[in-house]
């Protein structure tokens, strides 16, 4: 995955975590050649940022298990797009992330 060509000026907030999705891919296994509107949202991406965790109910901070580089993936339609200078990014709760890779 291509790293972001800028340092992302965003900080998100408690348990939020600002991703950058991976590309689609352009063809298929068999070589067949997708146009843009067939292509799937890839469900993975790079942990571009991360908020400082969330607070249990007793009022301790919890720090959040994905840190920055982190590769990830993620349900399908979690979080919400932004956009950020050029950049297209995925903001959404550490819940919402799967697992790393």
């Amino acid at each position: 995955m291509a790293k972001p060509s800028a340092k992302i000026n965003i900080a998100p907030l408690g348990d939020r975590v600002v991703l950058k999705r991976a590309e689609a891919e352009s063809t298929t296994a068999g070589g067949i050649v997708l146009p843009d509107a067939a292509k799937d949202k890839p469900q993975r991406g790079e942990v571009v940022a991360v908020g400082d965790g969330h607070v249990k109910d007793d009022g301790t901070k919890v720090p959040l298990t994905v840190k920055e580089g982190d590769t990830v993936i993620f349900s399908s339609y979690a979080g919400d797009e932004i956009k950020i200078g050029d950049e297209d990014l995925l903001l959404l709760r550490e819940s919402d992330i799967l697992a790393t890779c």
